[in-house]
C-alpha cells in the first residue's frame, strides 16, 4: 500500500526551529519528485518547497527561502524539511505529496499526499 506520513509538527516560539519528517511505505521514495505543501485555515493549499528526482535540484516558494530547507535521505525512504527562524505566518498543516513527473510547487502536480502534520507558531 501506498503511504506517505509526516510527522514533526507541533508547537514552537517565534525565531524557534522544526523538522518535518514525511516517511514512505510501499513505494521508493528515490524514484519520484517530492513535494511539501501547507495550508492555513481559510487559505489555499500552497507549495512550500520540493526536490526533483533527477538530479536533487531544491526550490523553495519566497516566503520561504534561506529559512527552509528540504533534504532526502533515500536510506530511508524519508524527506525531510528543515524550518528555521519561523514565524506566526508559518501556522498551517504542513502537508507532503509526490509524482512520478516534472517537479513544481503546484499542489495541483500531485496526485499522491500524505495526511498533514500541525505546526504552530506562536508566542
Amino acid at each position: 500500500q501506498v503511504q506517505l506520513v509526516e510527522s514533526g509538527g507541533g508547537l514552537v516560539q517565534p525565531g524557534g526551529s522544526l523538522r518535518l519528517s514525511c516517511a514512505a511505505s510501499g513505494f521508493t521514495l528515490a524514484y519520484y519528485a517530492i513535494g511539501w505543501f501547507r495550508q492555513a485555515p481559510g487559505k489555499e493549499r500552497e507549495g512550500v518547497s520540493c526536490i526533483s528526482v533527477s538530479d536533487g535540484s531544491t526550490y523553495y516558494a519566497d516566503s520561504v527561502k534561506d529559512r527552509f530547507t528540504i533534504s532526502r535521505d533515500n536510506a530511508k525512504n524519508t524527506v525531510y524539511l528543515q524550518m528555521d527562524s519561523l514565524k506566526p505566518e508559518d501556522t498551517a498543516v504542513y502537508y507532503c505529496a509526490f509524482n512520478a513527473g516534472l517537479v513544481t510547487l503546484r499542489p495541483a502536480g500531485y496526485p499522491y499526499w500524505g495526511q498533514g502534520t500541525r505546526v504552530t507558531v506562536s508566542s
